[in-house]
Order: C-alpha cells, then sequence, then structure tokens
C-alpha cells in the first residue's frame, strides 16, 4: 500500500486506531489540531490526554463488563491499555493511572512507530477519497462537525446530549409495575408502567426540585438545549403539576391493582433490541448520580432497580450511529470512511479505545484483502459494537458505557453474582474461539 491511512483525531481511539493499522504493516498519517489549536477541554497537546478522570474504572474481568473489555483489548495488543499498565497507580481493583505519564507514554510509542506520522493540523472538511477513520471526540471542531452533519444527514452536533437513565428490566418489580402502551395503542404492551399516588408523587417532585445537582463544564455553559430535552428537575421547577402534563401523565393507562388511572405515571420504554435493558422516559437529568439513585428507587416499581446508566446532560457530538454505519463502522453512504470512539455514541475512555481499536484492525483487514467477521456477540467488544451498529433503538439512540444489559441474556441465573461469572466464562470462549479463527 503507498498511501496512509487519514485518521482524524490524536484521543485514545484515533492512537488505539493507528497503532493497530501501523502493526499491520499499513502507514498511517494521524492528524490532531492540539498543538496548533486548543480545545475547551484539553491541557495539553499530548495524544490520548485523559481530561476527566484518571480512572479508567474496574479492572476485574470476572464481574464487571468494562473489566472484561480491559481483559479483551489486552489479548488483542492494545496500545491504550498497555500504556495504562505501565502508568498504573495504585486505585484498589481499579485501573488508575498516572495522567501526564500515560498520555506521554501513548505519545512517544505513536512517534516512534515508523509507520506512523503525527500531522499537527486541523482538518475541516471529510476526505473525499482514500481510507480515512474519523476519531474526533466529543467535542469535534465546529468546521469539522458541519462536514460530517451534510455527509451524514444527522443533524445535533455539538449540542447538549440529553441522556435518560436506563434500567436492567430484571431489576423492575413486576408486582407493582405493568406492561401497557397508552389507550391500548400499539401491541399494547410497549411501555412498562409505576404509577403514584398524589403523596407519591409530591414527594418525588419535590425531590428533583431539592436534589444536589452537577455544575456544566465552562464550555457547556453556553450551549442551548435540544428542543424536548428539558431536563426533568427545570420541568419540575415550572410548576406541581408539569411533569403531570409532560413525561409523567396518567391519561390512558389503567392501573391494574385500582382498575383506575394513577395521580401520575413514570413510563419505561425497551431501549435495545435483546429487551434488557429500559430507559425512563424524559427522565434526562442534571441531578448527581448519587441523588439520582436515591431519588429513581422511591419510584414504585423501581424500588430495587439497577442502572445499566444514569441519566446526565452535557456538550457531546455523536452520530447516529445505528443507522448511519455497518457492522465494520463503515459510513453507509460513503464507505471509506469509518467513524471510531466517542463520535459514534460510545461512552468513557475504554469504550472509544475499544472502538478505534476495532475500526483499526477492520481497516487493516479490508486494505490486506481479507475479511474480519465482528467480534462475537458473547463478547465485551462485540456487545459494544453491535449496540453501536444495529441493536440500540436509533429513535432514542444515547451515548452508552459497556455493560452486561447489551449482551445476550444467559436465561436461568438468577443472582446477579452467577450471571456475571457466566457472562465473563462465556465472553473468553467466544473471544478465543474468534482469534483462533
Amino acid at each position: 500500500m503507498t498511501n496512509p491511512v487519514t485518521i482524524i483525531g490524536g484521543g485514545l481511539a484515533g492512537s488505539e486506531a493507528a497503532w493497530q493499522l501501523a502493526n499491520a504493516g499499513i502507514p498511517v498519517r494521524l492528524f490532531e489540531m492540539r498543538g496548533v489549536e486548543a480545545t475547551p477541554a484539553h491541557h495539553t497537546d499530548k495524544l490520548a490526554e485523559l481530561v476527566c478522570s484518571n480512572s479508567l474504572r474496574s479492572d476485574d474481568a470476572n464481574s464487571n463488563a468494562v473489566g472484561l473489555l480491559h481483559a479483551e483489548m489486552r489479548a488483542l495488543d492494545s496500545l491504550i491499555l498497555a500504556q495504562a499498565d505501565i502508568h498504573k497507580v495504585p486505585a484498589g481493583s481499579a485501573l488508575a493511572v498516572d495522567r501526564e505519564g500515560f498520555s506521554e507514554g501513548v505519545t512517544a510509542a505513536i512517534a516512534a512507530h515508523p509507520l506512523i506520522e503525527i500531522v499537527r493540523e486541523r482538518v475541516d472538511v471529510l476526505p473525499d477519497s482514500g481510507p480515512v477513520i474519523v476519531a474526533t471526540g466529543p467535542l469535534t471542531a465546529e468546521r469539522l462537525a458541519a462536514s460530517i452533519a451534510e455527509r451524514t444527514g444527522a443533524d445535533g452536533l455539538a449540542f447538549f446530549d440529553a441522556i435518560a437513565p436506563i434500567v436492567y428490566r430484571d431489576s423492575i418489580d413486576f408486582d407493582v409495575a405493568w406492561f401497557q402502551s397508552r389507550w391500548n395503542k400499539g401491541d399494547g404492551k410497549d411501555y412498562i408502567n409505576c404509577a403514584m399516588d398524589k403523596d407519591q408523587y409530591l414527594a418525588f417532585h419535590q425531590g428533583l426540585i431539592d436534589g444536589e445537582k452537577g455544575e456544566f463544564k465552562e464550555w457547556e455553559k453556553d450551549t442551548p438545549y435540544f428542543d424536548g430535552c428539558m431536563p426533568i428537575e427545570v420541568m419540575a421547577e415550572r410548576g406541581v403539576d408539569t411533569l403531570r402534563f409532560g413525561p409523567m401523565k396518567p391519561v390512558g393507562l389503567d392501573d391494574p391493582r385500582t382498575g383506575r388511572w394513577p395521580h401520575a405515571v413514570v413510563q419505561l420504554r425497551q431501549d435495545n433490541a435483546l429487551g434488557t435493558l429500559w430507559n425512563i422516559v424524559g427522565f434526562q437529568t442534571k441531578l448527581k448520580h448519587a441523588e439520582q439513585i436515591r431519588l429513581f428507587r422511591t419510584i414504585p416499581g423501581l424500588e430495587k432497580a439497577e442502572f445499566a446508566r444514569l441519566g446526565g446532560l452535557h456538550r457531546n457530538s455523536f452520530i447516529r450511529s445505528p443507522i448511519l454505519l455497518d457492522e465494520t463502522l463503515r459510513l453507509k453512504s460513503a464507505p471509506h470512511i469509518r467513524f471510531a470512539g466517542q463520535i459514534t455514541g460510545c461512552e468513557g475512555y475504554v469504550e472509544s479505545a475499544a472502538i478505534g481499536l476495532l475500526a483499526g484492525r477492520f481497516l487493516a483487514a479490508e486494505l490486506s484483502g481479507a475479511a474480519l467477521p465482528p467480534p462475537p456477540r458473547e463478547t465485551a467488544l462485540g456487545a459494544l459494537l453491535g449496540h453501536i451498529t444495529g441493536d440500540a433503538e436509533a429513535e432514542t439512540y444515547q451515548p452508552m458505557n459497556v455493560n452486561f444489559g447489551l449482551f445476550p441474556p444467559i436465561p436461568g441465573r438468577s443472582r446477579k453474582a452467577d450471571r456475571k461469572l457466566a457472562y465473563t466464562a462465556r465472553a473468553r470462549e467466544a473471544l478465543a474461539s474468534w482469534m483462533a479463527a
């Protein structure tokens, strides 16, 4: 191959993709604008800078989905995990790193590779030809974001990403909650409903107003909300009955315990094709995570809820990957372009690097004339990729961390600990078979 691959973005995903391609013998030009132009979030010009936390979360590969993802990435020679292990600092079972040492290590490894050229330059337009990986992250520069929107037809880049909490279905109490669509439309069972009487609703409403909220980062403060994505606590502040005429309206829903419409209803809508994850409709929020868990577990039927993702509201650029990308992360309308990292809608440093790893390997196989099938859905890599490229509901698609709710379910496992061990054991076997093939 004479023409190098263009990678736009030198974060964790772009660095990982470049490493995988170069180690497969394919030259890379890695474009990173930091060094000539700063971003609102970063403080250095180093590659793979960690701007929010020094923890890459749990390293437990036996009972935690992100720990399992660590193990799978190590098995596939991940640069990010290799440098994390070199620069690890004590943090119990978490993988925490010296942030400066980690970024310096990634930068040095990339700079020293004979097949990688680091280009300190801003890219404003998607290339019309040649193999490209876009790994620009959640703060994609304005001009490039406009080019991406023009090419994909997707809008909403660089606005607030309003995230509703997601609950594991098997943690919902169906002695209290019930399936029903409003006015029994459709098949009549499209939603899970949790009813509140007046006292429960008033206490919940006050909890939203009094709950401790997170602060916007400096670069987020002037970014407008999406229409229709108002935080639930802001709605609550507009009047005691605002929620009852909005996301918690009870009309058309019959509580099977009373045969009547409740005072208010919290509805959950299926969030993935497997039916294992359900999002709480209209509950995007800036409440702090601990406050969300405490308050949302006061909802009847959710007293023991386990959350695959908690709510949030922050500036984020991402594309509607489930309808725009194929199973190997290629843009369907322009297959010479692949997307990787947080711009695909994965959430978190580890997940971003994992998708960069896969994008690099998919492209390396393609350029070598080989076919690399996606990793099995039973693996952490395959479950995350499947969510991004098709399992998630496109209309409600939002950024997501890896979690066991993305994996094909294992029937007959009642205890949570048993289920997690079963997931990880199955994943190891599936990854080994995929790698061997």
